[in-house]
């Protein structure tokens, strides 16, 4: 059954009733709200605002938006992707992509207008939705992709190149359009990428989109009392297919924009959240605060949140340790996937397993998991082997990357390019990563794309980037420099050199050393971790 199915089942059977609520308690962007019949938050000092949407307006939307689609042209197949921060129409524009029978395109809101433009010409989007957020970058871009002929703008202070999403969604039909979709259609594409750094589309259908709900429901028990608070980029497969659950549900959820823990403990008192799933470092800030003094529990009512559960890169033990000591009464779980898994749920820990906190889990709801050798076929137990997976939820291909594709799907098991091993007991556990990808804060940092811009600079001989240990982040970037013979340059150099990259890109540690190269050209970056310590342990959930 085709997700949008659900969302219309929950329009019929609860359509008075809240479905999705948007809070800001931070001023900054307020306007970049689309004002239309929302209210800001009665008698708030500061113009907090809290935009709220039943389950009928949603499916109303959703309808108009995939009504325009079709209106202008687009058909089924065709791709459709969202530029779009966190915002409470942007899972309505999800939905009315894939009602008019297209492929959603979710854009990593962090991507420059480089990577914008080659992730729109990978997927042969036709028709973009985007926010004010992002108006600079599509500038520089936008008369280099011709093959999108519909820029929509959401948003005040609409650009030129682009016409207006509110306007004429206003004007277009609520009802559902004609448009039959079967399990086997397609349906989004998310972005992902190897140590290249070049973004592989990933290819899913409606499948797996399904898979996503039941998986999530039958790990975390969704039920209409729930209440999800989601703060995660939705344009991430972890926040959304976690979300899936209370649209199964037909639970409500609240889309937080901010991550201060006064914020987030202050939306799960007031909003009445059950359910919360945080980022590493969103939960250590939580403990710092607490034990800071800058927060108090007894200020909050807390007593309704029954689950945290933490994703997207390796959650250190010793954290869930210190949270229980605050939060005794909480379940705990973790997931582990990836975007070719449709996100988180391939591999499950279990809340009644907190036991074996450190391990990934076993294999997950309609989910099948083994650890295999280079001949993919299975180790013994307890050997390190990579990490496969089968089920529902694994992606149909890399789009217009067959060979990519060749590489990792295999007799319908797709190989995670994880390496694991499994105790006694079936838990599995991560041990490294083939590839040299870099997780900080639960974005991929791509050491490739570090390393040819630093070479850019006139007294950098050569670069390598490797990831460090951090107790917040779970890595840091850190760049070793070679310096060209004779060439003068400090840290504070390279620090200022790297502001060109997007914050999240730039080095937070620079080395300078020898560069040390194999044969054949290629860094060994395994004796760089040995140099500097680095232990290639992980201890949880990796989602790329």
């Amino acid at each position: 059954m085709p997700i949008t199915e659900i969302l219309a089942r929950n329009a019929k059977l609860y359509g008075n009733e809240l479905a999705l609520t948007e809070i800001n308690l931070d001023l900054q962007d307020r306007h970049n709200v689309i004002w239309r019949e929302y209210e800001l938050i009665e008698n708030n000092p500061a113009g907090e605002y809290r935009l709220s949407m039943t389950w009928r307006v949603f499916d109303e939307k959703a309808n108009r938006m995939a009504n325009l689609l079709l209106k202008r042209g687009i058909k089924k197949g065709q791709k459709v992707a969202i530029l779009l921060m966190n915002c409470l129409e942007w899972l309505p524009i999800y939905f009315g992509i894939l009602k008019a029978g297209a492929v959603a395109v979710p854009l990593n809101f962090r991507y420059t207008a480089e990577e914008i433009k080659y992730c729109l010409n990978l997927s042969d989007t036709v028709a973009l939705v985007f926010g004010p957020e992002f108006i600079g970058r599509l500038e520089n871009v936008y008369d280099q992709i011709p093959q999108v002929k519909l820029l929509l703008y959401a948003g005040e202070g609409r650009p030129s190149f682009a016409e207006s999403y509110d306007r004429l969604t206003a004007n277009c039909c609520s009802e559902a359009p004609d448009i039959k979709l079967s399990d086997d259609d397609d349906a989004a594409i998310y972005f992902s990428s190897g140590t290249t750094g070049f973004p592989k589309a990933i290819l899913h259908t409606h499948r797996s989109l399904m898979c996503a709900c039941e998986t999530e429901q039958a790990h975390h028990g969704q039920t209409r009392e729930d209440n999800f608070l989601c703060i995660p980029p939705l344009y991430h497969t972890g926040a959304k297919m976690h979300w899936f659950g209370s649209l199964l549900a037909g639970s409500k959820a609240v889309l937080l924009r901010g991550i201060k823990p006064d914020w987030i403990l202050r939306t799960i008192s007031e909003e009445r959240i059950t359910i919360v799933w945080l980022l590493v470092p969103w939960a250590q800030d939580i403990l710092d605060a607490i034990e800071r003094g800058d927060v108090n529990l007894d200020d909050y009512e807390l007593s309704q949140w029954r689950l945290m559960h933490i994703g997207a890169q390796p959650v250190p033990p010793s954290l869930i340790k210190r949270w229980k000591k605050y939060f005794p009464h909480h379940l705990y779980d973790t997931n582990y996937g990836l975007s070719e898994s449709i996100g988180p749920g391939c591999v499950h820990l279990g809340v009644e397993n907190i036991h074996k906190v450190g391990a990934i889990g076993k294999p997950g709801h309609n989910w099948e998991a083994r650890i295999v050798d280079e001949n993919l076929s299975p180790v013994p137990q307890g050997e390190v082997g990579e990490l496969a997976v089968r089920g529902p939820g694994v992606m149909k291909c890399y789009y217009k990357d067959p060979k990519a594709t060749e590489a990792v799907l295999k007799n319908g098991w797709l190989l995670t390019g994880d390496m694991a091993r499994m105790d006694e007991d079936g838990f599995i556990y991560l041990v490294d990563r083939k590839k040299d990808v870099i997780i900080s804060g639960g974005e991929n940092i791509y050491p490739v794309q570090i390393e040819d811009f630093l070479r850019a600079h006139d007294a950098i001989k050569d670069a390598a980037v490797i990831g460090l240990p951090d107790e917040r982040v779970g890595e840091i970037a850190a760049a070793i420099i070679e310096l060209k013979p004779g060439a003068r340059c400090t840290e504070e150099d390279i620090f200022e050199f790297c502001r060109e990259l997007p914050r999240y890109k730039r080095p937070r540690r620079i080395i300078f050393d020898k560069v040390p190269r194999n044969p054949t050209g290629k860094i060994e970056k395994p004796k760089l971790r040995e140099k500097y310590g680095v232990q290639r342990l992980v201890e949880a959930q990796t989602i790329r």
